[in-house]
């Protein structure tokens, strides 16, 4: 790469070089020049109405795509708008890179410590600060968001951005490969700070290869796994890209396949797969779980959600966790083993040992049908048609948990769906499970569901089935209401094969709204729907058992509907299943506008998983 520009040309220019496609933001003065950049070097800008929705569009996109995202924001009060939805990338370890214009003087009405806000939300803070380390500190900021998977804040003091960079150095190292270029002492020392010493961009190296896990540590799993008779696999973000090596793993230790909330279809199509662990996991699920005796966290936290603040891991059960980060290590709970490694070949490695016989011993042989049988499943049988991803061989492995009683038992009653129910739909409010099961059989299969957080959010997430793991997008590792319709926007630009539904609730709906018109602009073909309770019924469901008064938690009616149609969407209201026609006539039309569902939904008692989520308040 060479030639010259200004610090923003420059920066717009070396993320270009590296790959960087799609960018999101607001543009305001202090990052006007180097958005400008981005789009002159061909990544697409995406304007939102509101830092905080580009921000979680960034963030949502990125989780889509595996790619770097990058979010563009002005000075001052354009970061501190975003600062949710920065929040939220940071915990949920998105790799993102936010470029946020800069003032310097502490006299300035634009002036925080935009380090400082960053540091404290949980992102990695780095600042350009002169022409000549410009195009090598914007590497390194893109090369710590990718190799660390971390949110970057990059400062571009106003000041900066208007020099005059005489040459560029050779960036190499995007997301196609390439040889990297070193970051001042400065960048190394932040990121250093941040935990990210490894980081291709300190050293000029290639990028690095992902952690194969110790010898020992993967011998000792291998000889647990071999002495299981009830094994469980709880998949987690960090495992998002495994089901093929965690599916070999499994069938040779006998082992069910659950998630955690955000891998959830992971392992859609096995006959083993219990859908999601904690408390959105259903009756079956979570009978099965608290049974296990061997519980195995693969890039997955283990934490009060995923268990249930530890009601489904039972007294005895030995619990290991598999995850690149030491310090995720046991962070939540005791575990009795803990791998430092890369989910993928740590799986792969496990399941080698147990091909060879390592640390094997035989299981004990009990009645097909009891847990732990060692009664194999015939070949051919209907539940045992496992859906292969290409490449993936058939292995040979013993039954463990697996028998034909239970995959059959797994067929019928692990979706919530299938779990009987007294519909509640009356007096002009429909029951929103009848609801979202109505829409789950109405929309189409290849969707990406993204819900919102809210007393309503298990309905969407649990029972409105996904694809597979490119099928559901949650945000909510920060637990904010207001960002679903945001992430499903990102995702309908990361996956335009797939239609995008946001879940809302009315309060995160109506803080949302503006993002609206970004969805008609961007002419998205999307569905929105709104569980409206005119309420936040988490917090009427909390504390009005307890007779607190609840009159600064509840709202008058108001017409989404109407709102939506103003914006441009199509929309209907929906008081009774036959109001779901609409839906039907949309669906089976040429869908020239996005859709809004207004739901009035029933508002008598919390949903399912509220007493859970409570606990830990």
């Amino acid at each position: 790469m060479s030639g010259g520009g200004t610090v923003a040309e420059t920066v717009g220019a070396v993320l270009a070089s590296l790959g960087v496609d799609t960018a999101f933001g607001v543009v305001g003065s202090g990052n006007f020049h180097v958005t400008n950049a981005l789009v002159a070097h061909g990544v697409r800008f995406v304007a939102a109405r509101h830092e905080g929705g580009a921000a979680t569009m960034a963030d949502a996109h990125a989780r889509m795509t595996g790619r770097v995202g990058v979010l563009s924001v002005h000075q001052g009060p354009g970061l501190t708008n975003a600062l949710t939805g920065v929040a939220e990338a940071a915990k949920s370890r998105t790799p993102l890179v936010v470029l946020a214009g800069e003032v310097t003087a502490p006299r300035s009405n634009f002036f925080v410590d935009q380090a400082a806000l960053a540091a404290a939300v949980g992102a990695v803070p780095m600042r350009v600060g002169s022409a000549a380390d410009a195009a090598a500190l914007t590497a390194e900021a893109f090369r710590a968001a990718r190799d660390g998977r971390r949110t970057v804040l990059l400062g571009l003091p106003l000041e900066v951005q208007a020099l005059t960079v005489s040459g560029l150095p050779g960036v190499g190292d995007g997301e196609t490969g390439g040889s990297g270029t070193a970051g001042s002492t400065r960048s190394a020392d932040s990121v250093r700070s941040a935990g990210l010493a490894g980081s291709a961009g300190l050293t000029g190296g290639a990028r690095p290869l992902p952690a194969g896990p110790d010898p020992e540590a993967a011998a000792r799993l291998a000889e647990i796994l071999a002495g299981a008779r009830r094994p469980v696999f709880v998949a987690g973000r960090g495992a998002r890209t495994a089901r093929r090596e965690l599916e070999e793993l499994a069938e040779r230790a006998g082992a069910l396949l659950a998630t955690s909330a955000v891998a959830k279809g992971l392992f859609r199509g096995s006959p083993w797969d219990l859908d999601v662990s904690g408390g959105f996991a259903s009756p079956l699920t979570a009978e099965l779980i608290r049974d296990a005796d061997v519980i195995v966290g693969w890039g997955c936290a283990l934490n009060m959600w995923t268990t249930r603040h530890g009601a489904l891991v039972g007294p005895d059960t030995v619990v290991v966790q598999v995850d690149l980060d030491p310090d995720a290590l046991g962070a939540h709970r005791p575990v009795r083993l803990g791998v430092t490694g890369d989910v993928a070949r740590t799986a792969r490695a496990v399941a080698d040992l147990l091909a060879d016989g390592a640390g094997a011993r035989p299981a004990p042989v009990v009645a097909d049908g009891e847990p732990g049988g060692t009664r194999a499943v015939p070949e051919g049988a209907g539940p045992r048609a496992v859906r292969r991803e290409p490449g993936t061989r058939a292995v040979p492995g013993r039954a463990g948990y697996r028998s034909e009683a239970l995959a059959l038992r797994i067929a019928r009653e692990v979706r919530w769906r299938d779990v009987p129910y007294a519909d509640e739909s009356g007096d002009g409010r429909i029951d929103p499970r009848t609801l979202t099961i109505a829409l789950d059989d109405l929309l189409p299969v290849e969707r990406v569901v993204c819900p919102d957080s809210g007393n309503f959010m298990g309905y969407p997430a649990m029972f409105m089935d996904v694809p597979d793991e490119g099928g559901f997008c949650f945000t909510q590792a920060f637990q904010s209401i207001g960002l679903g319709l945001a992430t499903a926007i990102g995702a309908a630009l990361a996956r335009p094969d797939r239609l995008a539904v946001a879940a809302l609730g009315d309060g995160g709906a109506l803080m949302g709204v503006s993002e609206l018109e970004t969805v008609v602009r961007l002419g998205l073909r999307m569905v929105v729907v709104v569980y409206d309770d005119e309420a936040y019924g988490a917090e009427v469901h909390h504390f009005g058992p307890d007779g607190h008064p609840l009159d600064t938690v509840v709202f008058p009616p108001t017409d989404i509907a109407g709102i939506a149609r103003g914006f441009g969407f199509e929309a209907v209201t929906v008081q009774a299943p036959g109001d779901l026609a609409a839906v039907a006539r949309w669906l089976d039309g040429p869908r020239e506008r996005p859709l809004l569902v207004h739901a009035r939904v029933t508002r008598a008692r919390g949903s399912w998983w509220l007493e859970e989520a409570f606990r830990g308040h």
